[in-house]
């Protein structure tokens, strides 16, 4: 696997671009999630993403 969770997908091309992926994370981030956002370059789309570490230690 590559160690990350994929929580959620916003199109790149959108007209407000990573702005509503950012939005999303820094919510997650509110609620003590350590989401991030990357691009997916493949699928021209901005991921919200937690990585697996991070998953395990929220959970413990």
């Amino acid at each position: 696997m590559n160690g990350r969770t994929v929580i959620e997908r916003f199109p790149a091309g959108g007209p407000r671009g990573s702005w509503p992926a950012e939005e999303f994370a820094h919510a997650r981030r509110a609620e003590g999630l350590p989401a991030e956002v990357v691009m997916d370059l493949a699928t021209d789309t901005f991921l919200v993403i937690v990585r697996e570490k991070a998953t395990a230690d929220a959970a413990a």
